[in-house]
């Protein structure tokens, strides 16, 4: 059985679906914030995601399922092993895939990457650094990789009142 339900998170309402008990889509929306998440695997998404947004989550333990190919299964799967609080580029998936010529392959798989923050397409940045694309937009990009910066010695991160 499918659910959709929206939840309100500190950098917008994210669309949440569920597929007999898979997270099958997590797409930052527009849409107004639903009361879905009452029990079940909404209800675990929901504190997961706060308790990431929280800096207190630093992996997932949601049942995920998703369509695409065996190509980008792999890169998704390669993206999947980056830790909180890290990043690695376009080039270094590419290569850690087997296929270094692929950047611009890697590149469209990424962005087809239907389950945002929790399948960490964010922390891909360009080769110099810079942020890069992301389907959030790059705002959401930045204040992402600014949470799991935060407990780093040394990082800056502006207190909030």
């Amino acid at each position: 059985m499918r659910e959709n339900a929206v939840m309100r998170t500190p950098l917008g309402n994210v669309l949440v679906e569920t597929w007999d008990d898979y997270l099958v889509k997590l797409q930052f929306t527009d849409l107004p914030e639903t009361d879905k998440f009452l029990d079940g695997l909404l209800m675990d998404i929901r504190i997961q995601l706060g308790l990431y947004f929280q800096g207190k989550q630093k992996t997932f333990d949601i049942p995920v399922a998703f369509g695409g190919t065996d190509f980008q299964h792999k890169v998704w799967m390669e993206v999947n092993k980056i830790p909180f609080g890290n990043t690695s580029t376009y080039e270094k998936i590419a290569a850690n895939i087997g296929n270094p010529q692929a950047v611009r392959a890697v590149g469209t798989a990424i962005g087809a990457n239907p389950i945002l923050v929790m399948l960490p397409c964010h922390r891909i940045v360009g080769k110099h650094g810079q942020l890069t694309g992301y389907a959030g937009g790059l705002w959401r990009k930045s204040q992402l990789l600014e949470i799991e910066q935060k407990e780093k010695v040394g990082k800056q991160v502006p207190l909030q009142f």
